[in-house]
């Protein structure tokens, strides 16, 4: 066989393979993700963790700029060449398809967070109903113990890499009531490429290639430790958005500071409003003035940092993650961020919040 098809016919395969292996995620479970995954995610966090900056992102950014080049270098070959210059793209791709599921892709094929955490799927309106209205009080609290007054908005006074450090204390805390959320080895970072990520409309991401979690520097100060704590829920292995939101969730508010619980209380809350709109716009109406005005003046503030940043380009990528997710494993595509209120509702019934 030529050897410029050996790679083209290895991402055939590789396809055809994490079809099958979508039938066996206690395998994935037991191998990848509680085996494989957990030595090659720690040796890379050893690897990169320690450098200052964003090293996965000066990598995408050469790697963008070889892509440049070589796109104008072949611009006149396309009409005579185009079979070699397909398979040289193919045999790219496959590479890079390889290198993503083998240091982190394979996670979207693990066992479902519900199943591993006996947490039901299902809840009823009255459930979503009832959960608000307590998950109000608990941010009302919150936010009233922070700012001493119910009309003022929360301002984070911590600096980005503070909070870097100090979610390491919910994580902690966190690991003490569930092993399998356990994070070591820290590498956390602010993305070279945010204002880019802000047009996109992302607050962060996982560079699977580095295992460095990415936030967007230039988000509200007041969400930035639930971004940092759902980014850090990937790099422990899980790839769900849902289940990375829930557990961001729960690592925020076992934090001890009240900022971390702020966050997190909020962004969740701002879910199940949602949530709740549109299935009863008359109850959404009646939950609206039990909820603090300094609350709702955060909520304007990220309102309208993300009307700054609102063009095209925010929904073109939007379109295109959608399709990503739900090629892996997230039938919901990008809706499944708000999948997390399932979790939730059902992870607190019977308890308190």
């Amino acid at each position: 066989m030529n050897r410029k098809y050996i790679l083209p016919l290895f991402l055939l395969f590789q396809i055809i393979f994490l079809k099958v292996l979508a039938f066996f995620p206690a395998v994935v479970e037991r191998f990848y993700s509680n085996g494989l995954y957990v030595s090659t995610s720690k040796v890379e966090r050893l690897l990169f963790g320690w450098i200052p900056f964003s090293f996965g992102d000066v990598l995408y950014g050469i790697l963008i700029i070889y892509l440049l080049i070589s796109i104008w270098k072949t611009r006149k070959t396309w009409r005579n060449l185009w079979k070699d210059n397909l398979l040289k793209i193919l045999s790219g791709f496959s590479v890079f398809y390889f290198m993503f599921y083998m240091l982190w892709g394979i996670n979207y094929y693990r066992v479902p967070l519900f199943e591993k955490m006996n947490i039901k799927r299902e809840y009823s309106d009255a459930d979503l109903y009832d959960f608000t209205e307590k998950l109000i009080a608990k941010t009302n609290e919150v936010q009233l113990a922070i700012t001493k007054n119910k009309n003022q908005k929360v301002s984070n006074p911590y600096s980005q890499d503070s909070i870097f450090t100090m979610t390491q204390n919910g994580y902690d805390n966190l690991a003490k009531e569930h092993c399998f959320f356990k994070h070591s080895v820290p590498s956390r970072k602010k993305s070279l490429f945010s204002l880019p990520l802000t047009y996109m409309g992302f607050g962060g991401y996982l560079n699977p290639f580095t295992n460095e979690s990415q936030v967007n520097y230039k988000l509200p100060m007041y969400g930035f430790p639930n971004v940092i704590c759902h980014e850090i829920a990937h790099q422990i292995g899980y790839a769900s958005e849902s289940e990375c939101n829930f557990i961001g969730f729960l690592a925020c508010i076992k934090n001890e500071d009240l900022y971390f619980q702020y966050s997190a209380y909020s962004n969740a809350l701002r879910y199940c409003l949602e949530n709740v709109y549109r299935k009863d716009e008359k109850r959404f109406k009646a939950l609206k003035p039990k909820i603090n005005l300094g609350i709702l003046k955060n909520y304007k503030e990220s309102e309208l940092f993300w009307r700054k940043y609102d063009t095209f380009i925010d929904k073109g990528f939007h379109a295109f993650y959608d399709q990503y997710l739900k090629v892996n494993q997230q039938e919901d595509g990008i809706h499944s961020y708000s999948k997390f209120v399932d979790l939730l509702i059902n992870y607190y019934k019977g308890k308190s919040i």
